[in-house]
């Protein structure tokens, strides 16, 4: 009987401690749900190399000694392991080709670009080219804010506020602040998660660097934290009468 009566109280304590509103907080208001619906995807460009972004470059043919240079970096300052580095003038040392223009081109132009020169020195070779200082930083009001590396170049806002965790309950949906530096400029970009437009907006897919912030939403922050300070005194209050009955039932 005691055992019932101290969870009875406790459940009565979390029910207090579930205060807050549900108004905005769900993604996309503005989605039909109620059918199918498709969009075309045309807000989506290939990442562009920049000066001081480190390349993995991989090279592959019929010839076994492309791998012993270019895939451990074989009688080079620069292996594989640790990247190409980007120069000042948008160049890199390439083994055998020696200073490879490739700023301003996706990786894509890149690996074409270096098959065709190599076609000298090896036959068929595949060329394969990433960038590997890809990062978004992420933090604000998300589960798992931290600098994040990503291996894929083409990534969503919705995929990388994912990696972190999601967004907290408290979390403002509707005014993200996307962080991007380019052309020497720093853009501040509000971004809404509650409509579907995100998905057509020509931020949707993260560019190197990028910074996302969530900031908490002080009306659903002041009221759950309402709630977390009600359910502590209610849970305080509940505990001194499970004592009391529980001695009365003795």
């Amino acid at each position: 009987m005691k055992q019932k009566i101290t969870l009875l109280f406790v459940l009565i304590a979390l029910l207090f401690s579930s205060c807050g509103s549900y108004k905005n907080i769900p993604y996309y208001q503005d989605l039909d749900r109620s059918v199918p619906t498709q969009e075309d995807i045309s807000n989506y460009s290939p990442t562009i190399i920049s000066n001081s972004d480190i390349l993995g470059i991989n090279v592959s043919s019929r010839t076994p000694e492309a791998s012993a240079v270019f895939n451990y970096g074989a009688n080079n300052t620069q292996s594989a392991i640790n990247g190409y580095v980007v120069d000042d003038k948008g160049e890199v040392q390439v083994p055998l080709i020696g200073a490879l223009k490739v700023a301003g081109l996706t990786t894509a132009q890149v690996q074409e670009k270096m098959n065709k020169l190599l076609l000298t020195f090896y036959k068929d070779p595949v060329t394969n080219v990433r960038i590997l200082n890809f990062k978004i930083a992420i933090y604000g009001d998300v589960l798992k804010p931290d600098v994040y590396a990503i291996k894929d170049e083409k990534i969503t806002i919705t995929q990388a506020l994912t990696m972190a965790g999601d967004l907290n309950i408290t979390a403002m949906r509707k005014n993200i602040v996307l962080i991007r530096e380019e052309g020497g400029k720093r853009n501040f970009i509000p971004v809404d998660l509650t409509s579907k437009k995100i998905f057509s907006s020509p931020y949707y897919y993260l560019k190197n660097n990028d910074q996302i912030y969530v900031q908490p939403d002080q009306t659903k922050y002041a009221t759950v934290d309402r709630g977390y300070r009600t359910a502590t005194l209610v849970l305080s209050g509940l505990s001194i009468i499970a004592i009391v009955l529980s001695n009365l039932f003795r």
